[in-house]
């Protein structure tokens, strides 16, 4: 039996001009100039630079509505009949376009620069060049090149003699023994930065060590990594005074000649070819008469236009008589490629604005911290708390805060490090735990460091400071800070 009823629902589907819009508002300025390149290569109907009736005419963020609606209301639909096109739609008799993404508050600092490039050695490579001054035979100059490649890129050789030796046998049709690999070894050992090669942190601080000056101190810092070793990353420094029946001042300069070796000596060779990560700040903020001024990075605003060249095809189109099938099959190309140069320079215009106004109310949010640069002034700050004052969704904030660099007079900071949770202090007041931490992390830095605070202590501290923390929720927020647990941190 068939029934017919009527059945109300909310749905919401998402655009694929949507879709783009947010994927371009979470992109970083480098990864959105890429992103930039990648549709200019796909479109030829999308054009950059800044024709000359436009260089004295800048659209203002608050103007930026003013956008040409002419071409919203068509679609892809490839079997789109041509005769339905309109094409004075697609023609402009502006002698300015109207789609242009220039503002006024860009950057001042935001030209393009070109760095010189370098060919860098590698880690291993330059290891390799310094074996060459070592006079070696065929068979030993293989073995150490093989032990050189063994080496991983923090300086260390992870892999036992008995392992290297079967490795080499298997793999490289080296036939050798332990003891030709450690004598190999010895020579490793004499390469620079002192310290690779070595199978673990112990014999890293050794090799060190002997490559320096001999004094009674390091002799002293010698004989403790060697013996002593457990006892040292202990700090029971009372038992080391005890054992070497030396003085306070004696262990402190023995110790300190440990303190300034390099336990990873891989990771300080320059001329690593590891990728470093620029960063480029997506917004800059400066203080000018006691005001806060935001400008966006000029990079996240391109000039962009439709070609002209697509938009005289049409017109050619237009004047024709007789139009053929290849010609209605170019010009529903066209308009495909029209539409999404018109869709994507749209989509960074609103990616701009939005960008912009997220980044304002931060900015007044935390007004008096980018004022003054005191982490203890700031607010407690959710991502609704954004979304309510721009009247945004919390995923486009987010997207917003992720990824993005704001340059400050106090550094550059990465924008989601402004948002943190609230906590009530003794007064009832919501405080943040940015400035719960940043109290923190100064008592321990004040701390008398012969007798660290343990956690119990600290959260002693700060209830007296107004502050009512658990000792529990104190060790989450020193494992936050990267900071050790008490007896790690005391110094003799």
């Amino acid at each position: 039996m068939l029934k017919q009823f009527l059945n109300l629902k909310l749905s919401q589907k998402l655009s694929p001009q949507q879709i783009q819009l947010m994927k371009l508002i979470q992109l970083p300025t480098q990864a959105f100039e890429q992103r930039l390149l990648e549709e200019m290569n796909e479109n030829p109907a999308l054009e950059t630079g800044t024709d000359e009736e436009e260089i004295n005419d800048k659209d203002e963020f608050d103007n930026d509505d003013e956008t040409n609606d002419e071409f919203d209301d068509y679609d892809d639909n490839d079997s789109e009949d041509t005769s339905d096109i309109n094409i004075d739609e697609y023609l402009s008799s502006d002698e300015t376009p109207d789609y242009k993404t220039q503002a006024n508050n860009y950057s001042d600092d935001d030209e393009e620069r070109e760095s010189p490039l370098v060919a860098p050695i590698s880690f291993h490579q330059d290891l390799i060049n310094q074996l060459n001054t070592f006079i070696l035979n065929d068979d030993e100059r293989e073995i150490a090149e093989f032990l050189v490649g063994s080496i991983d890129d923090m300086g260390y050789l992870r892999r036992s003699i008995p392992d290297l030796v079967d490795d080499m046998a298997f793999t490289q049709g080296i036939y050798t023994d332990e003891k030709t690999v450690e004598r190999m070894l010895h020579i490793i050992h004499e390469l620079e930065p002192s310290g690779v090669g070595a199978r673990d942190l112990q014999e890293c601080l050794l090799l060190q060590l002997k490559h320096k000056t001999p004094t009674e101190y390091v002799a002293l810092a010698i004989d403790i990594i060697e013996n002593q070793f457990d006892a040292f990353t202990k700090k029971h420094y009372d038992k080391l005074l005890q054992k070497y029946a030396v003085s306070n001042e004696q262990l402190k300069t023995a110790i300190h000649e440990i303190e300034k070796l390099n336990p990873k000596p891989g990771g300080s060779f320059t001329g690593s070819n590891k990728i470093t990560e620029h960063v480029v700040p997506d917004f800059a903020i400066r203080i000018v008469d006691d005001e806060l001024v935001l400008t966006l990075n000029g990079r996240n605003a391109p000039s962009l236009h439709v070609s002209k060249d697509y938009q005289e095809m049409m017109q050619t189109y237009k004047s024709s008589r007789d139009k053929s099938n290849a010609q209605k099959d170019a010009v529903q190309f066209i308009k495909q490629k029209l539409d999404s140069a018109k869709w994507f320079i749209d989509a960074i215009k609103q990616r701009q604005e939005t960008l912009y106004v997220t980044m304002n109310a931060i900015m007044h949010y935390q007004q008096e911290y980018f004022l003054e640069g005191d982490e203890t002034k700031l607010k407690p700050m959710i991502l609704k708390d954004i979304a309510d004052l721009v009247g945004l969704d919390i995923s486009t904030i987010s997207r917003v805060a992720n990824s993005k660099y704001v340059e400050t007079p106090y550094g550059t900071k990465l924008i989601k490090e402004f948002f943190s949770e609230a906590m009530k202090n003794d007064q009832g007041e919501d405080v943040s735990t940015l400035e719960i931490k940043k109290i923190l992390q100064n008592t321990i830095e004040e701390e008398d460091k012969q007798k660290p605070l343990p956690d119990d202590q600290l959260a002693e501290i700060l209830l007296e400071k107004g502050y009512p923390i658990a000792r529990r929720t104190i060790a989450k927020y020193r494992e936050q800070l990267d900071i050790p647990v008490a007896r790690m941190r005391k110094k003799i």
